[in-house]
């Protein structure tokens, strides 16, 4: 009886209930979307490295580091010798090693020398293997990987011949055009700076760079198949990653790297530094959720001022329910249950929506936005959302349904 009331008495007023209930939709839509993509955005953030125990560069601040040797941006105040790379991972706690190059660049993506370890090791999100949308690893001195977005936005395909550039500027006229690279293999997408880069060897950073003396470009005495033949060890590196027999022994490698007598060193926990980076942009993180919570608030104004609005219409209604013998208060629980109805069909259809978009959308927003985002976005958050929102529908709507108690209680 009770239910069947409510739903003719909304029926009744469909243009204005369908209003609010678009409006209450949209919120819900917003609010719930915000706070998924906020969390899954932070989680992406957190999982940009995975599985890597130590990152160790030159001394300096730790998201210095963490920005130039991870996200590729900014620039290390210095190098770290190959020789002290190299009696660091001796040590019998090291289970691998990578060593990161930085310096140079291909119309504005930054190329990065490693070895084939990094192939091996690195881990990305919940510690997920590099995987090839195409090729193989480089394995000659003049061949190059290329990340995901890369490859898309230049339109490289596997065997194509690309020419770096001294440099990180986008443009550049300093071209090593004299060794170009051959595209062996392209990563599949990742979310993360990995698809931003172009991955060489050591030894072809060190090829391309021996007929240049303090950034100026030299004739070239050594042809390219000696290059190719010639021992290319380099003789510094920017930083290297590094991964752990044991995490037991991880404050004592780092403790040993940030004393190294031989020269200043740093070592820095991924995990932590990315947190200590996260808490420095919070801020946009809780500009995003005031302005869904600030649009969920209008829309349950809009609800309480539609329901109010009704009241005159309502007046012979409510004298009819008067006539029959319904109390004050139930009139006012009538209101309140419209208001609850809508707001929990809106939520309903609010979810509905989002999950259709995460769907849809989730390959463009990894492919465009490097946002990794779980289409379920039912967690312990959202039902606590969920919880708040129709706490709230409810509590704006006691203005109505006061107004028709008291309407009630003078007839």
């Amino acid at each position: 009886m009770f239910g069947r009331l409510v739903l003719k008495s909304l029926f009744d007023r469909k243009g204005s209930v369908l209003l609010s209930m678009v409006a209450m939709t949209v919120s819900v839509f917003v609010l719930l979307g915000v706070e998924h993509i906020r969390h899954q955005a932070k989680e992406s953030f957190s999982n940009t490295v995975s599985g890597v125990d130590l990152i160790v560069g030159t001394r300096t601040g730790s998201i210095n580091l963490l920005l130039y040797s991870v996200f590729r941006l900014g620039a290390p105040t210095n190098n770290i010798s190959w020789s002290s790379f190299k009696d660091i991972t001796s040590d019998s706690n090291v289970k691998w090693a990578i060593p990161i190059s930085l310096g140079d660049s291909h119309k504005g993506f930054r190329v990065m020398g490693t070895t084939i370890d990094y192939f091996k090791h690195y881990r990305y999100g919940k510690k997920h293997n590099l995987t090839f949308k195409q090729g193989i690893p480089f394995a000659e001195i003049f061949e190059v990987v290329l990340g995901y977005n890369v490859a898309k936005k230049l339109g490289y395909q596997l065997d194509d011949k690309l020419v770096l550039a001294h440099g990180v500027v986008s443009t550049s006229f300093s071209l090593h055009d004299d060794l170009p690279f051959r595209v062996v293999g392209i990563l599949a997408p990742t979310g993360t700076p990995i698809d931003q880069t172009l991955h060489v060897s050591l030894e072809g950073i060190e090829a391309i760079h021996t007929n240049w003396k303090q950034g100026i470009k030299i004739e070239n005495s050594i042809s390219r198949d000696n290059l190719a033949r010639a021992n290319l060890e380099p003789k510094s590196i920017t930083a290297f990653m590094l991964g752990l027999n044991s995490r037991i022994g991880t404050f004592n490698v780092q403790r040993f790297i940030n004393s190294y007598s031989k020269e200043p060193l740093l070592a820095i926990l991924p995990g932590v530094a990315l947190s200590e980076l996260w808490q420095m942009v919070g801020i946009l993180e809780n500009t995003l959720l005031l302005i869904s919570v600030l649009v969920f608030f209008s829309a349950c104004l809009g609800v309480s001022a539609t329901l109010l609005s009704s009241m005159r219409e309502r007046r012979q209604e409510i004298q009819l329910l008067r006539v029959i013998g319904a109390p004050p208060i139930f009139i006012f629980l009538l209101i309140e249950f419209e208001a609850l109805l809508i707001t929990v069909v809106s939520i309903i259809i609010g979810s509905g929506v989002l999950s259709i978009f995460l769907f849809i959308s989730k390959s463009f927003l990894v492919s465009n936005f490097g946002l990794h985002i779980d289409v379920n976005f039912l967690t312990e958050n959202a039902i606590i959302i969920c919880s708040i929102i129709l706490l709230a529908s409810i509590c704006v709507a006691t203005i109505p349904s006061y107004s028709g108690y008291l309407k009630a209680t003078n007839n």
